[in-house]
Order: C-alpha cells, then sequence, then structure tokens
C-alpha cells in the first residue's frame, strides 16, 4: 500500500532530524505524466542549512571513521533490508515524479537494494597492503582512510540508485555524506533517506537538503570543510563544480554526458540489435547518461535493419507509466520535453529525414503530460547536431556506413566517451571495437545502456572526471592511502 504524500513537505535530515529551511519556501513535485497530481513538496533551502549538515556531517565522521568496517556495514544491511520492504512505495513515488514505468522503478529501487548489500559486504574486504621494506627489521604496510565529509550532487534520472551507487561507498570506507537531490526527483530521493533514519545511522552521518542547484550547489562545492564531492549530472554544471573544487583542493568526482553509439556489422544478428537497440534508446524515455543514441549500420543490411527498428518501434506503448501494459512514460518534467523537441526541429531543418515520431502526443490522457513518441531520424551525417550533442530524450540517428572501419571512426567522432556497443559475430570485429573504441563501457552484442554494480563504472573524453564509480573501483575516490612503516 503506498503512503500518501500529496500534501506533505519532505524536509530536510540534518543531524538525525527532520527539520525546516530557514527560507520558508517550498516547491511542489509533480507528475510528470498528469501535471495536476502533487507528489509531495520539498523545501528550497539556503546555503545557512548546508553549512549545518556540512557541520554536523564532520563532527559526526569523527566517530563514524572509529568503527570498524563490519560495524559500518551493519547499517548498510539494514538499510537494504528497510528499503527492500518499501520497495513498492518507494518505486511508485519515483514513477508519479520521473515518469519511468512502475517495472523500472521497482528494478532500480531493488538495484539500491543490492548496491547497499554489496557495499555491506566490503565492510569485511581488505584495505591495504603489506610491501616489503629494504630495512629487514622494519614493517611498512598501506591503509585506506576516508575523505571526511563528502558532497553528494545527484541528477533526476535515477533518484534511488545513483545516490546509493555514492553514498554506499562514501560511508562504509568512513566518510559522512550531505546529499543534495535533484529538485525533481527529491521526494523520492527523500523516502531513500527515511530507510536510512529507520537503520539507525548515528546522527550527522547522513545528511539531506533540498533546494535550487543554483544555491545548494555552491554552498556544497565551496565549503572548506568538504573533502570530496561526487557529482552525476550535465558537463555544463560538473566543470564548474570540479573547477571550484580544484580551486581549494577537495577532490572531486564527475560523471557527465553521453552520446551512445550502436554499431550494427553486416553479420549481426539483426533482431538482436533492433530489440537491443530499441531497449538502449527508449526506456526511460531515453532520460539515460548510458541511453543509445546513434546507430551506426553498414551498408549492406541498413535497409533491412531500418526496416525492422521502424516497425519494432510502432509497438511501443506509451502513457503512465504506473498503468499496465505502458512500456515508456513521459520526459521527466515540461523543460525535458521541450528540449526534446527542439532537438528534433533542428534535426528536420539540418535535413535529417524523419523516419517514425517526432510528435507531442495530445489527446486524452496525454494532454496533461509530457509525452513525446519515440522518434528516429535517417540520412544522418556525424557533423549534424542530432548527431553530437546529448538529447537525453527517446530520438535515435540511424548513420550508413560502408565499412567497419568508418564505423569505429564516426563512433568515436563525438566529445563523449561513455559507453558504445557493437552487434556482430565476427572476433575480427569484436577485437577492433574493443581496443579502438574509445568509451568507458564497451558491450559486444547488448545495448549501450546496461551496467553491473560490481564492475567499475565512468567515461572518457568529455563524458567524466576519469574516476570510476561503483564495484571495487569505489575506494580509489573514497579514500586516500596511507603508507606506514613501523621501525
Amino acid at each position: 500500500m503506498a503512503v500518501e504524500t500529496k500534501n506533505k513537505t519532505f524536509k530536510n535530515y540534518i543531524n538525525g532530524s527532520w527539520s525546516e529551511s530557514l527560507s520558508g519556501n517550498v516547491q511542489k513535485s509533480i507528475n510528470p505524466a498528469n501535471y495536476d497530481d502533487v507528489v509531495g513538496y520539498v523545501q528550497m533551502s539556503t546555503k545557512e542549512e548546508v553549512d549545518q549538515a556540512v557541520a554536523a556531517a564532520k563532527e559526526a565522521q569523527k566517530a563514524w571513521r572509529k568503527l570498524a568496517g563490519s560495524e559500518r556495514g551493519a547499517y548498510l544491511y539494514k538499510a537494504a533490508d528497510i528499503l527492500e520492504k518499501r520497495l513498492d512505495e518507494v518505486a511508485e513515488a519515483m514513477t508519479r515524479e520521473m515518469g519511468k514505468t512502475l517495472p523500472e522503478a521497482k528494478g532500480e529501487t531493488a538495484r539500491g537494494v543490492a548496491i547497499l548489500r554489496y557495499y555491506a559486504g566490503e565492510g569485511m574486504r581488505k584495505v591495504g597492503d603489506v610491501i616489503p621494506s629494504t630495512d629487514s627489521k622494519a614493517l611498512m604496510f598501506t591503509s585506506r582512510v576516508p575523505l571526511g565529509v563528502v558532497g553528494v550532487i545527484t541528477p533526476w534520472n535515477f533518484p534511488v540508485a545513483i545516490p546509493i551507487w555514492k553514498m554506499a561507498p562514501a560511508l562504509i570506507y568512513g566518510n559522512s555524506v550531505v546529499l543534495k537531490p535533484a529538485q525533481e526527483t527529491a521526494v523520492t530521493a527523500a523516502k531513500v533517506i527515511e530507510c536510512f533514519e529507520e537503520a539507525g545511522f548515528p546522527a550527522g552521518v547522513v545528511n539531506f537538503v533540498t533546494g535550487s542547484g543554483s544555491v545548494i550547489g555552491p554552498a556544497i562545492t565551496d565549503n572548506p570543510d568538504v573533502s570530496g564531492i561526487t557529482f552525476t549530472g550535465s558537463n555544463g554544471v560538473g566543470k564548474g563544480i570540479g573547477q571550484a573544487a580544484l580551486s581549494r583542493g577537495a577532490k572531486y568526482q564527475l560523471e557527465m554526458g553521453g552520446k551512445n553509439p550502436v554499431i550494427v556489422a553486416a553479420d549481426a544478428d539483426l533482431d538482436l540489435a533492433v530489440e537491443a537497440t530499441i531497449s538502449g534508446a527508449f526506456r526511460s524515455t531515453g532520460q539515460k547518461c548510458t541511453a543509445t543514441s546513434r546507430v551506426i549500420i553498414e551498408a549492406s543490411v541498413y535497409e533491412t535493419f531500418k526496416e525492422k527498428l521502424v516497425e519494432k518501434t510502432k509497438e511501443i506503448t506509451v502513457g503512465n507509466g504506473l498503468q499496465d501494459g505502458i512500456w515508456m512514460g513521459p520526459s521527466a518534467s515540461e523543460g525535458q520535453l521541450n528540449t526534446v523537441l527542439s532537438y528534433i526541429e533542428k534535426g528536420k531543418e539540418e535535413g535529417a529525414r524523419l523516419l517514425f515520431g517526432g510528435n507531442r502526443l495530445t489527446g486524452a490522457e496525454y494532454d496533461k503530460g509530457f509525452y513525446v513518441e519515440p522518434t528516429i531520424f535517417d540520412n544522418v551525417t556525424s557533423d549534424m547536431t542530432i548527431a553530437q550533442e546529448e538529447i537525453f530524450g527517446p530520438v535515435i540517428a540511424l548513420i550508413q556506413v560502408n565499412s567497419m572501419e568508418d564505423a569505429l571512426a564516426l563512433a568515436n567522432d563525438v566529445q563523449y566517451g561513455l559507453s558504445a556497443s557493437i552487434f556482430t559475430t565476427n572476433i575480427s570485429n569484436m577485437l577492433s571495437f574493443i581496443e579502438d573504441m574509445e568509451a568507458g563501457l564497451v558491450r559486444i552484442n547488448a545495448e549501450s545502456a546496461g551496467v553491473e554494480l560490481q564492475a567499475p563504472f565512468g567515461g572518457m573524453k568529455q563524458s567524466s572526471s576519469h574516476s570510476r564509480e561503483q564495484g571495487e573501483a569505489a575506494k580509489e575516490f573514497f579514500t586516500s592511502i596511507k603508507t606506514v612503516f613501523v621501525k
């Protein structure tokens, strides 16, 4: 049974208590499938609340870091159990607030549970190495120590998974955290924090502040007591955070945009390639940083692939993600919808041919939502805007090539390098793709959008700050190495 939140204001969580902002201002969070449906209200907080949260986190971290890793892990296990019990409630809030279908929201919430349990186990794994010393009477070893207070700034497209995959490793390695979620999905994020509260985390170890990114973001990045900042979001905002952190010597981690290609070789299983392209491009309404955005196809199979793709795309059902039988929900906000529509117009203006979709859906249940059709362009060249810039919507560009060499060159011909996939049965094609593709995640005969929690995740070029999240790789960011010499 879902918990009614329509008239509820979700407060900040600072030093173990839910508190009102000094501003007294709140913002309603609406359902992008029906803007008359108010999911709840979230506060427009001020720098003062961030300073309070950071001060609480700094004080709490002193004792938190002293706990054994297994003791910290026990708290994460409790949070995982609570989130699992509340899975349906949290997933429904996510669908109402962000728009993705309920099955996708349930899958993401279940992934959050799995991430918590994975990092809870990290509390029992090694944190250093013994290194031989040139002095036979000495012991030399390394240990990993926490950064201190970590600022966590997250986007709206994965309001459960991304905060958790940042917070869980930060916490297990002995840091305290201040989370600033995207305002569009702050109700869902607040429900995640409620799970941490119920798990009994010591006051101040986990803190949560909502508000405008232009206010809360700089308050976190500029605070001298924030030792590390982990961010997922747009390139422009990310670069500003990186510059601010660098200017005062704080550690920073940025995961940003993607323009992810799928290469379809002449020898590919075309049905498999079509299925994966549709899933990678249109699930979550294309609002994933790893979503398929470009499909680069060898000429001999181009027409066949294109026909199969359009026919399968016609089967997609668009609507309110809470309803049975809906495959794709709305854009997450009116602003995001307008961005997608503007890119579709740009594609037409620059000479790409609209094969399918391209319109805002209207009439009946669509009139109060931010719906757009899944959209396919062909006759696309690599210099077109829709082939270069991240759209973050259900729009794909088909590009025809004459060889695998041309396909790889075009796949790399963007500023981003997050994920990429190839469909082929040729081992030479696979090996060339693995070696030459400039992306942090490469997948063979699978969609571009797959990410596994136990594996490192991050991009190349303009897609990231070259650090990696998730898996054991998270340890590299959330800790520093201390070398110890004992005589």
